[in-house]
């Protein structure tokens, strides 16, 4: 899928998580509700660090533009290090490692360890770096308008803003996670899941998705999941403009409404 429908998917799904607590008798904190979503469609921007040309290559410059570029050679070095005997060949790294559920794992697991061990400017890095993302992808139109310096005050106002609401008692910086030391533990939750949701949406094109490697499947170790084929679609197809983004929008919406206790 496009960007701005991973970006749609993510917030929808973090939204749905927080539907859920409050169902089970749980209700998530509004700011980590908030936060959460805005980070959850950052993140599934992410597994696209593989493709120079993805959203997330454009959205710091050449920081971004390099980091995609070895990130393209390390997926396809892993590619074709790991490919079984009916993977197919290919030339490039895009949709192999970062498409994965250990992929997805992993950097969870980092921003969460980032974020106990490296205090209040880790914490603030990585707002940051996935609103910078989230303002890419949900409001597309808007950032590709304006400047890059322009989003990225934008993403750096908002991650001080938002750690310092997060800060207050109650207000869910130890949400899950109320022993000392471990405030923001959470943070690498919305992170996991934006890049399975990013996975699952890449599943329902056409190429489909290898999101269980390294888990073989017959002959093919990096097979590429999705439904039947002809329920699959081409990104940036009407399927997705006319018919998931606008499904997002509402689901999104009722998520949010019953996260908050409002329906």
């Amino acid at each position: 899928m496009m960007g701005p429908a991973h970006s749609l998917s993510g917030a929808a799904a973090w939204l749905g998580v927080g539907a859920a607590a409050a169902a089970a008798g749980h209700t998530m904190p509004w700011p980590v509700l908030v936060v959460g979503a805005l980070i959850c469609a950052g993140a599934a921007l992410a597994p696209d660090l593989d493709h120079k040309s993805a959203t997330i290559s454009r959205a710091f410059g050449p920081i971004s533009k390099g980091v995609c570029e070895i990130v393209d050679k390390l997926s396809y070095a892993v590619y074709k290090a790991t490919k079984g005997a009916g993977d197919p060949r290919r030339t490039g790294g895009h949709r192999t490692l970062t498409h994965t559920w250990l992929w997805a794992v992993l950097t969870g697991g980092g921003v969460s360890l980032a974020a106990i061990t490296g205090g209040r400017w880790a914490v603030l890095a990585i707002l940051f770096v996935h609103l910078v993302l989230a303002v890419e992808g949900l409001l597309w139109r808007a950032a590709r308008m304006s400047s890059d310096v322009l989003v990225w005050l934008l993403g750096a106002t908002s991650a001080w803003i938002l750690a310092g609401v997060l800060d207050k008692p109650g207000n869910g910086s130890d949400w899950l996670f109320a022993e000392p030391g471990q405030e923001y533990l959470w943070l690498g939750l919305p992170i996991v899941l934006g890049s399975l949701v990013h996975c699952i949406g890449d599943a329902l094109t056409v190429s489909g998705c290898p999101i269980l490697w390294p888990i073989p499947l017959g002959r093919k170790r990096w097979y590429p999941l999705g439904p039947p084929k002809f329920m699959r679609f081409r990104a940036g197809s009407w399927v997705e403009i006319k018919v998931l983004m606008p499904a997002f929008m509402v689901l999104g919406g009722v998520g949010a409404a019953a996260a908050l206790n409002f329906i």
